[in-house]
């Protein structure tokens, strides 16, 4: 074990690509190791349900293994792991349409500055993110968690970069509104 963490280090993800989609199970088995932990917390923010998570990453998996030899390295393995994931769970959620209240300006302009006192901020953060549309939370995980850029995420999503800007803006915006309301603010 100690050997593939040591190897995982060694070489950038698109020489393990190459290997694997040469047959290396050795080589597939690194980018496993390096991305399922990301790969499933990325469907757990569009699915919301944990076995569904964990099913949807096994498929995304056997998708990415099925075509590596379809990766041109014209993105980042990354960018291109998480583009399979984000439209293996949408295409499992399509179904259920998530319900999107939106926020009305008049509103914001009215709320009081959330209070930087209590160590409840962070609990009222997650239970603002559980709220949202789980499109909306993914894009925020990707940006704020995965530290991924507008472009990569409009990559992954399949939307327009400016489209991902406004998104983010409207969802920052959601976000306030469902933090004071949970501070009874």
């Amino acid at each position: 074990m100690a050997s593939i963490s040591i190897r995982m280090e060694m070489y950038p993800d698109t020489h393990y690509a190459a290997l694997a989609a040469g047959g290396d199970e050795g080589a597939f088995a690194c980018l496993v190791d390096r991305y399922s932990r990301k790969v499933h917390q990325l469907i757990l923010r569009l699915v919301d349900s944990r076995e569904d998570a964990e099913e949807l990453a096994q498929d995304v998996f056997m998708k990415v293994f099925r075509n590596l030899g379809s990766f041109k390295g014209e993105c980042s393995f990354s960018t291109w792991i998480f583009r399979i994931a984000y439209n293996t769970a949408i295409s499992a959620t399509r179904k259920k349409r998530p319900l999107f209240t939106p926020v009305d300006e008049g509103v914001m302009e009215c709320l009081p500055e959330v209070s930087e006192e209590g160590g409840d901020r962070i609990a009222y953060l997650r239970r603002a993110m559980e709220a949202l549309a789980s499109g909306d939370a993914a894009i925020i995980m990707l940006f704020y968690m995965e530290d991924r850029s507008v472009d990569d995420i409009a990559s992954i999503t399949g939307l327009s970069a400016s489209n991902v800007k406004t998104r983010l803006h409207r969802i920052r915006k959601r976000l306030f509104v469902l933090i004071t309301q949970n501070e009874g603010v």
